[in-house]
């Protein structure tokens, strides 16, 4: 007899996380079930990854159902949902379906970036439906920091599901489209088995304000500015980058554009059509010769990266751009965790060449694309749906989505995390498996895991150092020549001011004239010896263990 066919969630990311974005959905029997994908993000590393590039979701469980996954919908094209989609798709091959802003997108990273994966999308928007398998996947259009997001209804035969990707409710963007609340209650009229729902702003109280009214607050701060201001804000924030224009247009000022990623946006924006009724940016070298009072900077590095434009204009290291006494620098976006210490640090820079900042906690020149409580509580009373996923958070923002949705009468609110595989239909929703999940790692032109990646010994490189030992011994197993001792990272000198490379060098030569010439035949032995022998020394000295390379050679 044929086993019962199954409705069922996977997320291989985001879920127990902010960042790196990705669902599974099977349908079929636990043996042959067919699968879509909705998004293929990325996060970034923090210092615990030295030298790592991006972290990607594992997705290993995928290699023995590659043929039965069916298909890759992106629901926008911010990086924590489509970041990994150059280095994970060709492993997988299958169709996929974007906006065209997202398709763009991927198009002009894949070019900067040199990618070799020609990756074919096929123009998905929002009203659209597209029948892959069992699967019929519905897009509808949602507001969010992005042109062109969307939610998803995936339909089965077994039930709806709504995947709300990023969203908001925002009724005065400068970018559409609005969140739309008649196809949602629409969606609800006709039933929806489970709702997942993004939870990032699950802790927040009350209703996000709108863009209108941020665009309000960066117009009065131009037009409050003596001299020059700065803008910061995420790159592929283009209602704000529109926002920041027109405010910049209505006090008499020019807009530069500063920062590739800004400008690929831009072009990619204009691409489509959705730059229309702006003045022209000017060029960078035509900066110096604009009065300080007629012009706003729109760039990159609102996180604090070394690279970009405002770490540079922070250290004075542009060629035709600089600030000056009495600027003024607006960081328009929201601090992500773990960049806390390079935004000071980029904010002391600028303080201390007499530039004022300004923040979100001065004025109100930001406001996230994510959904504040009262905004889910809307969601809920829309789409009534039996089940309530909190996905997109870290444990605090998925646990605060579960408490407020159980408080509005959602009766089913399944705890699921990265690699859980719960059911959603026929019979209660649980958690029936769990799948193999985790990260793995993007270093210059390499992927693996960390230990394939050698980041773990990179990591303890980085606090203990390294030292090389070579000894050459004679046919009669004693010194031929002096032993070499290579030290990288260490101190210089002990407490007591002697040469640090002089106490381990004579490690080396005790350890060897401790061993007996009859055992020294036993070089792993002689190599184990000076090992320890490196260590023990530089951790009487120092306090600490280096990793040690020891080569003994007999000629």
């Amino acid at each position: 007899m044929a086993k019962q066919e199954e409705l069922v969630f996977l997320p291989l990311g985001g879920v127990g996380e902010i960042g790196m974005n990705l669902a599974l959905y099977g349908y079929g029997s636990p043996e042959k079930r067919q699968w879509i994908m909705v998004d293929c993000g990325v996060t970034f590393p923090g210092l615990d990854l030295p030298g790592v590039d991006l972290v990607l979701p594992d997705i290993r469980y995928l290699a023995g159902q590659r043929n039965n996954l069916k298909a890759m919908i992106i629901t926008h094209a911010h990086e924590d949902h489509y970041g990994a989609m150059n280095d994970l798709w060709p492993g997988l091959n299958v169709p996929v379906y974007a906006s065209p802003f997202t398709a763009g997108m991927l198009e002009a990273k894949r070019n900067y970036e040199g990618s070799r994966a020609d990756i074919p999308v096929t123009i998905f928007n929002a009203g659209d439906r597209i029948s892959i398998g069992p699967f019929e996947i519905e897009a509808v259009g949602v507001n969010h920091s992005i042109p062109e997001p969307m939610s998803l209804v995936i339909r089965t035969p077994l039930g709806n599901v709504i995947h709300t990707g990023d969203w908001k409710i925002d009724a005065a963007p400068t970018l559409g489209p609005l969140t739309d609340e008649q196809r949602f209650r629409q969606l609800g009229d006709e039933g929806v088995l489970a709702l997942m729902c993004d939870s990032t702003n699950a802790m927040r109280e009350g209703v996000s304000p709108s863009e209108e009214e941020v665009s309000e607050g960066l117009r009065k701060v131009i037009e409050g500015a003596e001299g020059r201001v700065a803008i910061t804000t995420f790159s592929s924030n283009v209602g704000r980058i529109r926002s920041i224009a027109q405010a910049a247009e209505a006090a008499g000022r020019e807009v530069l554009l500063l920062g590739s990623s800004l400008k690929r946006v831009v072009d990619v924006a204009r691409d489509i059509g959705i730059m229309e009724g702006l003045k022209p940016f000017i060029a960078e070298d035509e900066y110096g010769y604009i009065p300080r009072d007629k012009i706003v900077v729109i760039l990159t590095g609102s996180q604090g990266e070394p690279r970009a434009a405002l770490a540079k204009l922070a250290r004075d290291e542009m060629r035709n751009v600089a600030l000056s006494a009495g600027d003024t620098v607006v960081f328009s976006s929201r601090t992500i965790p773990g960049n806390e210490k390079a935004i000071i640090e980029i904010k002391n820079g600028l303080i201390e060449q007499g530039v004022k900042v300004v923040t979100d906690s001065d004025a109100l020149v930001h406001v996230s694309g994510h959904p504040r409580r009262n905004e889910l509580l809307k969601m809920y009373e829309w789409t009534r749906p039996q089940i309530l996923v909190p996905v997109h958070g870290e444990a605090a923002h998925l646990t605060a989505q579960a408490e407020l949705a159980a408080s509005a009468g959602i009766k089913t609110i399944p705890r699921v995390r990265n690699g859980d595989i719960l059911r959603l239909a026929p019979g209660p929703a649980e958690v029936v498996d769990e799948a193999p999940h985790g990260r793995i790692f993007k270093d210059g032109k390499l992927i693996g895991d960390f230990e394939e990646m050698g980041i773990g010994d990179r990591r303890k490189l980085s606090y203990v150092g390294h030292v090389a030992v070579n000894v050459l011994l004679d046919n009669r197993y004693e010194f031929l020549t002096d032993p070499d001792l290579v030290s990288f990272g260490l101190p210089e000198f002990d407490d007591e001011g002697e040469d640090m490379e002089d106490a381990l060098y004579d490690a080396v030569l005790g350890a060897i004239e401790s061993i007996p010439r009859a055992r020294r035949k036993d070089l792993d032995l002689l190599r184990e010896a000076v090992r320890r022998a490196v260590r023990a020394a530089a951790n009487e000295t120092w306090g600490k263990k280096p990793v040690v390379t020891v080569f003994v050679t007999r000629l």
